[in-house]
């Protein structure tokens, strides 16, 4: 999918791990991946840890654009930021409708909880926040894939849920590949 690209959306709040680790693995598999300012004046966002990224394009220009894949990163508030943001719903809404990936990890999970995208589907989240993922079977995987949805636990499996993105939009030895090369298990 030349003409299309991964968005990874940074709120306020985020969880960094998360994100750049993803970000990160989507790059080294050859993926046209941008981060995107939720909520911020610039491209300047603060994660949960007090990280300051800056971010590839503003909230404003990420709408328009042909998505293969999009991805929330989980933490707090950042989560919130990403559910209360107008833009994030209409992408969400449009990457649905267009057969596009949506993943999400950590607390993440919840907001294609609340917008009815897990009814049916296997899916994972942070503990605790299982009753946001309303309709969905809840799995003990710490990353899961039910047909285009991907979800994860937490910030410990981060390289995990970017290498099953990875195996999806690339390819299984793709994905094998970077996970040896990474020295991950």
């Amino acid at each position: 999918m030349c003409n299309s690209m991964i968005q990874v959306f940074l709120a306020p709040g985020f969880e960094e791990i998360e994100a750049l680790a993803t970000v990160d693995v989507l790059r080294r598999a050859g993926l046209e991946t941008m981060t995107v300012a939720v909520g911020t004046p610039d491209l300047r966002v603060k994660g949960a840890h007090g990280i300051e990224v800056a971010a590839d394009i503003r909230e404003s220009e990420a709408e328009g654009v042909s998505l293969q894949a999009l991805v929330l990163p989980g933490g707090m508030p950042g989560t919130r930021h990403l559910e209360q943001s107008a833009v994030v719903q209409r992408c969400l809404e449009k990457a649905e409708k267009s057969g596009a990936y949506l993943c999400a990890i950590c607390a993440a999970p919840s907001i294609l909880g609340h917008k009815g995208l897990l009814r049916g589907c296997r899916a994972i989240c942070f503990p605790g926040f299982e009753g946001e993922l309303e309709g969905a079977q809840l799995s003990e995987e710490p990353v899961v894939t039910d047909g285009r949805l991907i979800t994860a636990k937490g910030a410990g499996v981060a390289v995990d849920f970017a290498l099953a993105i990875v195996a999806e939009l690339v390819s299984p030895e793709e994905a094998r590949k970077l996970r040896e090369s990474l020295q991950c298990r």
